[in-house]
């Protein structure tokens, strides 16, 4: 049998993310998180996935080298080691890809060059992706490493979804339009939810309602995005657990002219103290719903603009797609909140819009419906599962290649 597992990290500026998959049968056989990278006190914690041993240990990681290095040996003890026969590729997450790469993409230098020069754009992410892509070739140079993109689901987006009303040289000079984020999940959860419906991907039109800490929405039409709420960076769109989603940019120059602000302090505000930890203190929906059972007015009115801005996107994308037949709600929000659900939808009935209550009240992991059996749109909880999509489109890649 040929070599089919696929190592999948998460590169980030203190963490390192993975999971190694047999592509064979889709079986994960490890994971784990290495954190506070840099630290004294770094963690790694590691699971075998296929006997439920755990380990975890507390540490000095000096840099992504030594996170990689550490996680390479966790692999070995449980006989997956990087230099094992079987791994037949590494998938990186990429969180920029621009308008240059539209599908996952075999690493070479003009790969790194290009997500370099894409760092303005994404400076918060890029340089650890890059990070974690030069450790791992230094590691295995001589195993095809792929780059799966954020960003490359999006691509389809027309130039009517993706154009701001801006000057288009200088749009285009400094590479000004929507990219979108999240891109993994939302094809991820697309096609699962066209296969929870019975239907092929190009056969189906969806709303896909990524809500996490971060949160984004997708219209998906025949398998395709034709818009979704994050633009040049992960901030616009939503209300999200620290990020103000949209807002007027004429803010901006208010809290620089009147406020007397920096940039780096408003890009501050908006980026890691706006959203419903700005609005109440919080940015856990389950201590954010608490706090509305005890009559806490601050608390009400943070998950009320959360829910209004949501209700605003999938009206509007209902009107962008035209026909819809199902949304589907994803990330630890989406999969999770219940009441979220349900207060997206309610009122939406004209749309064809809402929720069985007993239906939304069930907790699983598996993909399920929750919309009345007669509704006309179905509404859906897809668990996403990044890590497999990127294993799947890494394996597809260099199979292909072979």
């Amino acid at each position: 049998m040929s070599p089919s597992r696929v190592l999948v990290l998460n590169s980030g500026s203190s963490s390192v993310k993975y999971q190694l998959l047999d592509m064979s049968d889709g079986v994960r056989l490890a994971a784990g998180l290495v954190e506070r990278i840099g630290e004294e006190s770094a963690r790694l914690k590691h699971a075998h996935l296929t006997s439920g041993a755990v380990r975890e240990w507390t540490g000095p990681i000096a840099d992504h080298e030594a996170a990689l290095k550490a996680l390479a040996e966790e692999l070995d003890k449980d006989g997956f080691g990087l230099d094992s026969p079987e791994l037949v590729a590494i998938g990186h997450r990429v969180v920029h890809g621009g308008k240059t790469f539209t599908e996952p993409t075999v690493i070479d230098e003009v790969v790194l060059a290009e997500i370099e020069r894409l760092i303005p754009v994404a400076p918060l992410h890029n340089p650890a992706n890059l990070i974690g892509i030069r450790t791992a070739m230094a590691l295995r140079p001589d195993l095809p490493q792929v780059a799966v993109f954020d960003t490359a689901f999006h691509t389809t987006m027309p130039e009517s979804a993706a154009r701001y009303a801006i000057d288009v040289q200088v749009a285009d000079e400094y590479r000004v339009r929507r990219y979108g984020f999240h891109g993994t999940s939302h094809a991820y959860v697309s096609r699962a939810t066209a296969k929870l419906l019975g239907k092929a991907p190009e056969d189906v039109n969806v709303i896909v309602l990524h809500l996490g800490n971060g949160a984004s929405a997708s219209a998906v039409r025949g398998g395709k995005c034709v818009d979704t709420s994050m633009g040049l960076t992960p901030l616009e769109g939503l209300v999200m657990g620290t990020r103000s989603g949209d807002i007027d940019p004429a803010v901006i120059f208010h809290l620089a002219r009147v406020g007397g602000m920096s940039i780096d302090e408003i890009d501050t505000l908006l980026n890691k103290k706006s959203g419903l930890v700005g609005l109440c203190g919080d940015n856990d929906m389950r201590e954010i719903r608490r706090r509305i059972d005890e009559g806490d007015a601050k608390a009400r009115l943070a998950f009320d603009i959360y829910i209004h801005r949501l209700k605003k996107y999938i009206g509007a994308y209902c009107a962008v797609l035209g026909t819809v037949d199902a949304i589907a709600f994803t990330a630890g929000v989406g999969e999770n909140a219940a009441p979220v659900r349900e207060a997206a939808v309610a009122g939406l009935e004209t749309l064809g819009l809402s929720v069985d209550g007993a239906l939304n009240a069930v907790r699983s992991d598996q993909p399920r419906l929750i919309s009345p059996e007669d509704a006309r749109v179905k509404v859906a909880v897809v668990p996403t599962d990044e890590e497999l999509e990127i294993a799947t489109q890494t394996y597809a890649l260099v199979r292909q290649s072979d």
